[in-house]
């Protein structure tokens, strides 16, 4: 395939698939404290053995419960939040994600006075050292920081571009090259966290990189 081919196909799969977790999860992804905490939350949640969908709706159902924010995650009690995990269908780790969100929500507040800004601000732009950072909150682990950070790059833009092997898998399997450079190189620099999400889309569902090659075709 053609560089002019790898841009045909990168410009489809944002246009159809690009739409990031975030966005699904009802996030307004800003540089401020509560989207950022969302998306934490919301990166806990996918990073677990379970469907995105499924993820994408417990996040709706706690952050409609009020929990938007580490001090109303951490008043909550163990029992509100496993009620709101399980009404957004993540009842298979529900109870155990309850204890990690709350005490997770209390390092955030205690540590970080709620705001994920001074977590970025302590790592002055080392994304090893935020990575890091990320996974000393119980629940976010090495995957949990990649969606993290695949999400959050559109807004922390020091970061980008960021691209994950799940990503880079996604690329294989839509005949894209497997570099990140290169493929950062694709799409535009506002356009980074959609593109990611639609690589991720296309590693997890066939049906996506047979979209993608038939409207590039």
């Amino acid at each position: 395939m053609s560089g002019a081919g790898h841009q045909a196909v990168a410009r489809r799969l944002t246009e159809r698939h690009g739409r990031t977790y975030a966005v699904d999860a009802g996030i307004r992804m800003k540089d401020t404290p509560q989207p950022l905490y969302q998306l934490l939350v919301l990166s806990s949640l996918l990073s677990a053995r379970i469907r995105a969908s499924v993820a994408v709706s417990a996040a709706r159902q706690l952050f409609a419960a009020g929990l938007r924010a580490p001090g109303s995650m951490a008043s909550a009690t163990w029992q509100q939040r496993v009620d709101a995990l399980g009404e957004g269908g993540y009842r298979r780790y529900d109870e155990r994600t309850a204890t990690q969100l709350g005490t997770g929500a209390e390092l955030l507040r205690d540590g970080y006075r709620g705001d994920l800004r001074r977590m970025r601000d302590a790592v002055d732009g080392d994304r090893a050292a935020l990575r890091g950072a990320l996974q000393e909150v119980p629940g976010i682990g090495p995957a949990g920081s990649a969606i993290f950070l695949r999400e959050v790059q559109g807004v922390w833009q020091e970061f980008a571009p960021f691209l994950d092997e799940k990503a880079l898998r996604g690329a294989g399997r839509l005949g894209l090259p497997e570099d990140p450079a290169k493929l950062a190189g694709l799409v535009g620099a506002g356009e980074i966290a959609g593109f990611a999400a639609g690589l991720v889309r296309a590693a997890l569902d066939q049906h996506v990189v047979d979209d993608v090659r038939e409207a590039s075709g």
